[in-house]
């Protein structure tokens, strides 16, 4: 194969969580573009439904699942659905996640346990429930955050907390997978893209840890897609149990 062609996802199937918003969509998109069928799973029907409808523009078929990655047989629902209408499951981005910004003195019991159930329990769950079915070959991207690996001027310690955790599922599910069922296992840790949650940072927030970013510029999500799809590909056939930030610099500042 040349170089251009081990980027190409034709008829590979690729299931996406938290799909139905943000930077899910952008994942959609690019792996479409790329030449993969799509499964999108959310918890919103309706957003996931829009993104189907950018999945089609570019030629490719999308199958839509409403899924709540907190429950494992949900998991299992979802990926028991992409086999009857795929037959075959060839990547998984784990993309689902929520975030919180409570000081640590004040965070309850509760809310502490949500987000981990969400960002590091979920994609535990969905990594489970994909890998019993993959073909060697297969890839798992975990969706994981700059904030695993440095801190930002905000309390977040449970959304921290997932995202580092998830750096070491990534490790350690490579290191049960690669070599015995032949699946890569990465994990991507992105800096300040938009998207919903950026949404939400208070006024000015942005601006200050724009600063730390030596590109200078917050990223476009395509950015973020395109290594989606590379890791997704036969061009990182050769990578796995790795996390590659996607930050423009902000983690060497």
């Amino acid at each position: 194969m040349s170089v251009p062609e081990l980027f190409r996802l034709d008829d590979k199937v690729a299931v996406i969580t938290g799909a139905s918003s943000g930077l899910g969509v952008a994942f959609a998109q690019g792996l479409a573009e790329a030449g993969a069928h799509v499964v999108l799973a959310a918890r919103r029907a309706e957003g996931l439904r829009r993104t189907a409808e950018l999945v089609a523009g570019v030629g490719k078929r999308a199958l839509t699942v409403a899924t709540d990655v907190v429950d494992p047989a949900a998991c299992e629902q979802l990926v028991a659905r992409t086999l009857a209408e795929f037959g075959q499951v060839d990547v998984l981005v784990n993309n689902a996640g929520v975030g919180t910004a409570v000081p640590a003195l004040r965070e309850t019991p509760d809310q502490f346990r949500s987000v981990i159930d969400v960002n590091l329990n979920g994609c535990y769950w969905m990594a489970q429930a994909c890998a019993r079915v993959m073909e060697p070959g297969s890839s798992v991207i975990n969706i994981s955050s700059v904030l695993g690996l440095t801190t930002a001027g905000l309390p977040q310690a449970a959304y921290t907390a997932s995202k580092a955790g998830l750096i070491g599922l990534t490790r350690d599910l490579a290191q049960q997978w690669t070599g015995r069922k032949g699946i890569r296992v990465n994990a991507l840790a992105p800096g300040f893209f938009s998207s919903e949650m950026t949404d939400q940072y208070p006024p000015g927030y942005l601006e200050r840890q724009t600063s730390r970013v030596l590109a200078g510029r917050m990223g476009d999500p395509c950015e973020l897609a395109a290594a989606v799809v590379f890791l997704a590909s036969d061009a990182a056939g050769f990578i796995t149990g790795q996390t590659l930030p996607v930050d423009g610099g902000l983690t060497i500042t």
